[in-house]
């Protein structure tokens, strides 16, 4: 019988974790000063490879460290490489430095000391960030408790061209509008991150109370929960692109089929994503987003070290870059990427706070106030099982 990660990762025993101070910086830079960072992230999409390679740019020029990406498909792919070093005694001299990692991997790998720190809230940079406003200290309801550094914001919007179609009010609006325009809409095949978020977005949107989301699946009746979401997919897939036969294996693969007209409807977790395709040409510039009424999921997007890194001390210099106002203003920027920043306007000094008032964000992009309410992610386990089923159910579509 196949074990899950999880499983395996509760049957190791705990460790005490060393490296680097961050709390003394200047020996963290003198460390890091020649170290090269494996910074394992996902690969899929050319603005945040070349977002990536710019940030390893800029902490060679300043820092005298080298950044090489490593490319994933799946984060779960450097959890487990993390995991079979662990299991072979390799406790030091890791392949992996810095992971781009998501909420569920990280409950694992914190619950099972495979994270080095805490040292987030102690990068220089920290005093910058939005602790208040921003989701930046809990990761799918787990307290991230310095474990991991966030250096980006998101949340769930939908992409539409607005040639063909107007904004849809609710998830249910979104079947009705399916059923009436048959092929013209579709999510990535899960356990895609983005294709299972769609379904814990449309969960949102049938779930009778949400609350129960924010506690372990286990502690609620999980049948009874979930039974509306399913009724709302079995209903919906028959009307998505090709008839729910085959799905796009990732986000970007939507905005291509947006760009061919093969489909008028799209989810993106990135409220500046649309304007930023726009003005790279990958969108016509007819697309606009919507977010139904009652708000979309909203997280952030987290770098952390496992236990075993080789460079730990560069790793940390990687993660308080990316909290710069410089990094943060550039991904902010729809022509770069189009992500939210963590930082607060208040904190900045007034020559910082000035490069993000000049950036234009977008035809596309929704302003906070049009954003609306960021609905917190559920608790890991809902993804798990849901991406289970969901597989168990569609999973062999072609």
């Amino acid at each position: 019988m196949k074990r899950t990660l999880a499983a395996v990762l509760a049957a190791l025993p705990g460790l005490a974790l060393a490296g680097p101070d961050p709390a003394d910086w200047d020996a963290v830079l003198e460390e890091a000063r020649g170290q090269t960072v494996y910074w394992n992230a996902w690969g899929g999409s050319t603005n945040t490879n070349a977002f990536i390679a710019w940030v390893g740019a800029r902490v060679a020029e300043d820092y005298g460290v080298t950044v090489e990406h490593v490319k994933l498909a799946d984060t779960a792919d450097a959890v487990s490489r993390v995991l079979a070093e662990r299991t072979a005694g390799q406790d030091a001299g890791g392949a992996i430095d810095l992971v781009w990692i998501n909420g569920e991997n990280f409950a694992a790998m914190k619950e099972n000391d495979l994270l080095f720190g805490p040292f987030a809230e102690d990068l220089p940079n920290w005093q910058y960030v939005d602790v208040e406003g921003k989701p930046v200290t809990v990761d799918f309801t787990v307290p991230t408790e310095g474990f991991e550094s966030p250096w980006a914001t998101a949340q769930v919007v939908f992409m539409y061209d607005s040639a063909d179609m107007a904004p849809l009010p609710s998830m249910q609006a979104i079947l009705d509008w399916a059923e009436a325009n048959p092929g013209r809409f579709t999510y990535p095949q899960p356990p895609d991150f983005l294709g299972s978020t769609f379904l814990k977005q449309a969960l949102y949107g049938v779930v009778e109370d949400p609350g129960v989301l924010l506690a372990p699946a286990d502690q609620a009746d999980y049948a009874a929960v979930t039974a509306p979401l399913w009724d709302y997919v079995e209903a919906l897939t028959p009307h998505l692109w090709r008839e729910g036969r085959a799905y796009p294996q990732s986000g970007p693969r939507q905005l291509q089929l947006i760009a061919d007209d093969e489909i008028d409807l799209a989810i993106s977790f990135s409220p500046g994503e649309a304007s930023a395709a726009i003005a790279n040409f990958q969108l016509p510039d007819t697309v606009r987003t919507f977010v139904p009424d009652g708000g979309t999921i909203g997280n952030a997007s987290f770098v952390a070290i496992p236990y075993n890194a080789s460079a730990k001390a560069g790793a940390m210099v990687v993660a308080n870059f990316l909290l710069s106002p410089e990094a943060q203003a550039r991904a902010l920027d729809p022509e770069i990427l189009g992500y939210g920043t963590v930082l607060d306007m208040e904190k900045l000094p007034a020559e910082a706070r000035a490069r993000f008032e000049g950036i234009e964000l977008g035809i596309a992009t929704l302003s906070p106030d049009e954003l609306g309410p960021a609905l917190p992610e559920p608790h890991p386990t809902w993804m798990e099982r849901i991406e289970r089923d969901w597989i168990d159910r569609y999973g062999v579509a072609e």
